[in-house]
């Protein structure tokens, strides 16, 4: 094999072979979904080894623990959510692009934002995202609002509420995936016009 593929029994014995990088993608996208179904305490190696189809021990050769393969499924997630949609600020095209890259990678997505969570181990994944959307929320809003505290619980709470929404959109299976984002932007504006000066 030279180290550059892996061989796997299949159910019917034959060999299978992938290389590296290809068996580390298998890995991540099992993880992925054993992690989302079922937490990361109560999801077992061996379980994301079944799901993989392939042998523990060759997990082994990848990931030398639960940790980091959950750390590595978290990291894979957000890249891939940067990638599609973006860091640099909330505009009109946020919104569908945040519901394109969740129905894209749904596991990747609950896990970020439900999952990890609840880990403390994790919670250094979830502040950064928190920090990162607030920071493009700011800059979207930029001028639309007054400075001030309700700036800024708008900035805090339009990320999460986005974020739940598409969250509530998956579990309800994906509905309307063409017009899902103006159903979402209503309950952000619904923030952004509770955050505006009150009429006297």
């Amino acid at each position: 094999m030279g180290g550059t593929d892996e061989r796997t029994r299949t159910r019917t014995g034959a060999a299978r072979r992938l290389p590296r990088a290809q068996r580390r993608d298998q890995i991540l996208d099992a993880a992925a979904s054993a992690f989302a179904r079922s937490g990361y305490a109560a999801t077992g190696l061996d379980e994301v080894a079944a799901e993989a189809g392939i042998t523990r021990v060759l997990l082994y050769r990848h990931f030398e623990s639960k940790n980091a393969l959950y750390r590595a499924v978290l990291d894979r997630s957000s890249e891939r959510l940067a990638g599609r949609a973006g860091t640099e600020g909330f505009d009109d095209t946020t919104l569908p692009a945040l519901l394109r890259a969740a129905a894209s990678d749904p596991d990747g997505f609950r896990l970020l934002f439900r999952h990890a969570a609840r880990e403390p181990e994790f919670r250094d994944v979830v502040d950064s995202l928190a920090a990162a959307s607030t920071a493009a929320t700011r800059a979207g809003l930029a001028g639309r609002l007054p400075e001030g505290a309700w700036n800024e619980w708008a900035c805090r709470l339009v990320p999460v509420v986005a974020i739940e929404a598409v969250i509530a959109w998956l579990d309800a299976g994906g509905p309307d995936p063409e017009t899902a984002h103006l159903r979402v932007e209503a309950a952000v504006h619904g923030v952004i016009a509770a955050a505006a000066p009150r009429p006297d």
